[in-house]
């Protein structure tokens, strides 16, 4: 449905330029949710406000439903922006109107009528949880109340997708989650496509289907989220994913030893991958070496068939049937450190 095809866009200020996307090429699917994840600086919000042309590449092209924005007129344009919503970090909410009046602006600037105004703006509260609400101003309202708005604004006429640029970013985490869970809603009630742009993994897990990691204006890589999570040796999905050391408990971390000796055992920090789960893991450990363990701490996510995660493990073996284990992880690229001894 939306091909972005080999746009670059720079932007010069004064003597300066700086290259803000290069060569960037992305397939999205009608009904998909897709995540765009990167750093701050790394061409996020420039690559999402090309797709509707409020930044217009320098070249390349964007097609969606076989239509070439980059060649239509303004008026061509102003009518196909009409079916793309989106959705804002800030909002921006007008506080002189009500949340009623803020939901029916884009029907009055499109000349609806009252009455289809009336009934397609208490539809639109409904769907986002905000009936009750339709009289209050924005200043009375939580971040959530103010974003859902927002939501319900942007699907107003109707839209085919939605664009979300930080659209969680100023909200904590619980307010995040009732928002992710309202656009998943949407998505599967209405039918309507989600870009949703991100510098936040959990965003990316919680709704996503898709995702395109963008740094440096590049796509450096685009796929499931299981195959983008499952890429450990990108530098950059390193960094997003599962990359915090975990921490000992007190009282081993207090008689922790650098080298093993009599009477120790090894703590090891083993990391999963999508060929092995948490049960095979702990099954070959147990069942196969005969190594008796203690699970001392996991960190664990679960994505369809596969989990990903950290787990820290006190193996209590004899020294060699550690070793061999030991042995067995490096061989099958299952990522181990041995913390220490206790």
């Amino acid at each position: 449905m939306i091909e972005i095809k080999n746009i670059s866009k720079t932007f010069h200020q004064k003597k300066q330029s700086f290259k803000a996307l290069e060569d960037v090429s992305l397939s999205i699917e009608q009904g998909d949710i897709v995540g765009i994840i990167g750093f701050s600086g790394a061409g996020k919000s420039t690559l999402i406000r090309s797709v509707n042309l409020l930044e217009r590449p320098d070249e390349g092209q964007i097609i969606i439903n076989g239509k070439d924005f980059m060649k239509l007129s303004s008026k061509q344009l102003a009518q196909e922006r009409k079916k793309i919503g989106m959705i804002f970090q800030h909002f921006n909410l007008l506080s002189s109107r009500t949340v009623f009046e803020n939901v029916a602006l884009p029907l009055e600037l499109d000349n609806t009528s009252k009455s289809e105004i009336q009934r397609k703006v208490n539809e639109l509260l409904k769907i986002v949880g905000l009936e009750d609400k339709a009289d209050n101003y924005p200043r009375s309202l939580s971040g959530g109340q103010k974003q859902r708005v927002a939501i319900a604004r942007a699907l107003a006429n109707d839209p085919y997708l939605l664009l979300c640029d930080e659209a969680t970013s100023a909200l904590d985490p619980a307010t995040t989650q009732s928002i992710l869970q309202l656009l998943r809603d949407i998505n599967q009630r209405l039918g309507i496509t989600i870009l949703l742009i991100t510098h936040e993994m959990e965003v990316i897990k919680s709704v996503c289907n898709h995702v395109a990691v963008i740094d440096k204006g590049k796509v450096l890589t685009k796929g499931t989220l299981q195959e983008i999570i499952s890429d450990r040796e990108n530098p950059i999905i390193k960094q997003f994913i599962n990359s915090g050391v975990m921490t000992i408990p007190q009282e081993l971390n207090k008689k922790l030893q650098k080298e093993p000796g009599a009477g120790l055992f090894p703590l090891v920090e083993v990391e999963l991958n999508e060929q092995i789960t948490v049960e095979k893991l702990l099954s070959k450990i147990y069942d196969e070496y005969k190594i008796p363990y203690r699970l001392l701490k996991a960190d664990l996510e679960y994505l369809g068939d596969s989990n990903f995660g950290k787990l820290l493990l006190q193996l209590q073996g004899e020294t060699e049937e550690n070793q061999k284990l030991i042995y067995y992880f490096n061989q099958n690229k299952i990522q181990n450190t041995v913390k220490g001894y206790a």
